[in-house]
């Protein structure tokens, strides 16, 4: 057995399935020859609503300053009718044509033009706007996939898919590009009808049909993200499809089984959220998963006059933002486990819109205190909630269903340690990383033991070769090595998911003084060199922190490494190390009775 000693100085989710909705129950409560464009996230009393902010909120006001001045300039902006070359990559060839992207630009940029356009002619009422809007549309329309080019079968064949995914996966016609785009179209089409010539809507609905819709109707079955509810896709697809589909239902009221497939699998998505709001795939694809869809889940809630409210799931309810809340560390970063960034977990009108739906103190708080002022169009639509925003009585939190935890005395102050750790499981092939015991340590809004973050995605980062990659290993995260041996995966191409590898959190206690886990991450190796292994990590608050390592090898004389990474200068000492950031310095002591 050894027992290092360090002072730093200064489960299993499951799934509810709640009820689901019948195609029947949309078209018996939404009475579709009575609806008028716009109807989808605003109707003529949203539109009045948003008027009145506009002259009386100085927030409304600077944000449709700038709406209407981008506007106008686009108004002069050249429509190049001209669709750039899609270029074909094989694995391994990208060439100079593929990694410049032309048509992923134009096809995200237009898109991005005619929404804007489509609102400023809402509020205004002035056709330039919508036929400008219907210019760049047009050309969105006539490019002929959506899809987002590293997900077309050459790339992402090779992918290790997820959980309740099948390993025989052949289709990808439809992803989150798709999605998000005939969401965006979906939108400007729902602004600019009244606008529009009868050929010119056409056009539109041809293109949402054709791209969105029929790719994805009737086949659910053999797209990976429909039935995949811990993976963000599953509400990003969903939210996307649905969107059009209510867009369109008006006309076409069959598509009512559309609207009922996403409500359903968005359900289920949301049903795996944790039971204290945890998400495995971090914060920021918490945010993504939900962004998609809490705009089909507002649209829906609308038409069935609150009757199909998304809104109401038990788990989104209960913990709507405790994830971002609890992840976040002063004054602007995040913790950032698996692929997600390290800064603050955004998206204002985001935030507006679930914060106001769920009616969230506390996300009232991280959305007035943290985030910036809104600026886009969706900021009017969904306006600053007007709730009274408090903190979480506790600063410290294990969010057991995935056993992440964040330990501080407050959620404030940058001049206090913050401290975050994961156990969990090695069950997540697309954002996870081996990283179970791993923890780091903020200070004065610098991370002096850091996450090592995410790289670039290539083509290799969701296949197997993911795990070599530094940044996904468990020798790239501040683990523990026994001879070399690193942690495994619980999932691997055509190979069964073993959710039992992985680690978990034995213990977790807080209060005003200290907070205390025990992780044990044995399980995540191989273990035939590590033979078990616990960490215990103290916060003394507000600044000393003790870590105390349980390690025992298979064999004796093993090598063992503890690896740390930082953020800030290193200097080794005869003693001690001193990590030096601008604003501070922290020594870390090793206490050993061993060499």
């Amino acid at each position: 057995m050894r027992v290092l000693l360090i002072l730093l100085g200064l489960s299993f989710s499951y799934s509810i399935f709640s009820q689901d909705i019948t195609e029947k129950e949309i078209q018996k409560t939404i009475i579709f020859q009575e609806l008028e464009h716009p109807y989808l996230l605003f109707d003529k009393k949203g539109k009045e609503q948003m008027l009145e902010r506009i002259k009386k909120d100085p927030e409304s006001q600077l944000i449709w300053d700038r709406l209407i001045a981008e506007a106008n300039m686009l108004l002069y902006k050249p429509v190049n009718p001209s669709i750039p070359p899609r270029t074909t990559h094989l694995r391994a060839g990208w060439t100079p044509e593929d990694l410049g992207n032309e048509y992923g630009k134009k096809l995200s940029s237009y898109t991005n033009h005619a929404e804007v356009l489509a609102f400023v002619y809402q509020i205004t009422g002035d056709a330039k706007y919508a036929q400008k809007a219907y210019e760049f549309t047009e050309v969105v329309c006539r490019m002929p996939v959506w899809t987002i080019q590293a997900h077309e079968f050459d790339i992402i064949y090779s992918r290790v898919w997820p959980w309740n995914v099948p390993d025989d996966q052949v289709n990808f016609n439809f992803d989150i590009g798709s999605a998000t785009k005939g969401q965006s179209i979906s939108m400007v089409y729902d602004w600019t009808y009244d606008a529009l010539k009868p050929e010119q809507r056409d056009r539109i609905k041809g293109a949402l049909l054709e791209k969105v819709i029929t790719p994805v109707r009737g086949d659910y079955d053999f797209h990976w993200w429909a039935s995949s509810y811990r993976c963000n896709w599953t509400g990003v697809c969903n939210g996307g499809v649905g969107m059009a589909a209510i867009a369109l239902i008006k006309d076409y009221p069959q598509l009512s089984d559309v609207v009922a497939e996403s409500y359903n699998r968005i359900n289920r998505m949301m049903d795996e959220l944790g039971e204290d709001g945890g998400w495995q795939e971090g914060g920021g694809y918490w945010k993504y998963g939900l962004d998609n869809s809490i705009l089909f889940a507002a649209a829906l809630k609308n038409l069935s006059h609150d009757q199909f409210n998304l809104f109401e799931n038990q788990k989104l309810k209960a913990n709507p933002v405790s994830f971002p809340v609890y992840l976040y560390v002063p004054p602007n970063r995040s913790v950032n486990f698996g692929d997600s960034g390290d800064r603050n977990i955004g998206g204002t009108d985001f935030f507006n819109l679930l914060v106001t739906e769920t009616g969230s103190a506390e996300g009232a708080w991280y959305r007035n205190e943290i985030l910036e002022e809104g600026k886009s169009h969706m900021d009017l639509i969904f306006p600053r909630p007007t709730i009274k925003p408090t903190l979480p009585e506790i600063p410290s939190k294990h969010f057991r269903s995935i056993d992440w935890w964040v330990m501080r005395s407050d959620f404030t102050n940058p001049n206090n340690v913050t401290i975050a750790g994961k156990a969990g499981k090695n069950d997540d092939p697309h954002h996870g990383h081996l990283d179970i015991g791993h923890f780091i340590l903020f200070w004065k809004g610098e991370d002096f033991l850091k996450d090592s973050g995410r790289p670039y995605y290539d083509e290799e980062y969701f296949d197997e070769y993911r795990w070599q990659y530094p940044q996904a290993s468990s020798g790239g995260h501040n683990t523990i090595l026994v001879n070399g041996e690193q942690q495994i995966p619980g999932k691997l191409k055509n190979q069964p998911l073993n959710e039992s590898i992985g680690g978990k959190v034995l213990i977790f206690k807080t209060s005003e003084k200290q907070d205390y886990v025990l992780m044990d991450p044995t399980n995540a190796y191989p273990k035939q060199e590590l033979k078990s292994w616990k960490r215990h990590i103290v916060l003394e608050k507000p600044n000393l922190t003790l870590l105390m390592d349980e390690v025992e090898s298979v064999n004796t004389n093993s090598k063992i490494e503890i690896r740390f990474h930082s953020g800030v200068q290193i200097e080794a000492k005869d003693q001690y190390i001193l990590l030096k950031g601008e604003k501070g310095t922290m020594a870390m002591i090793p206490v050993s009775d061993q060499p």
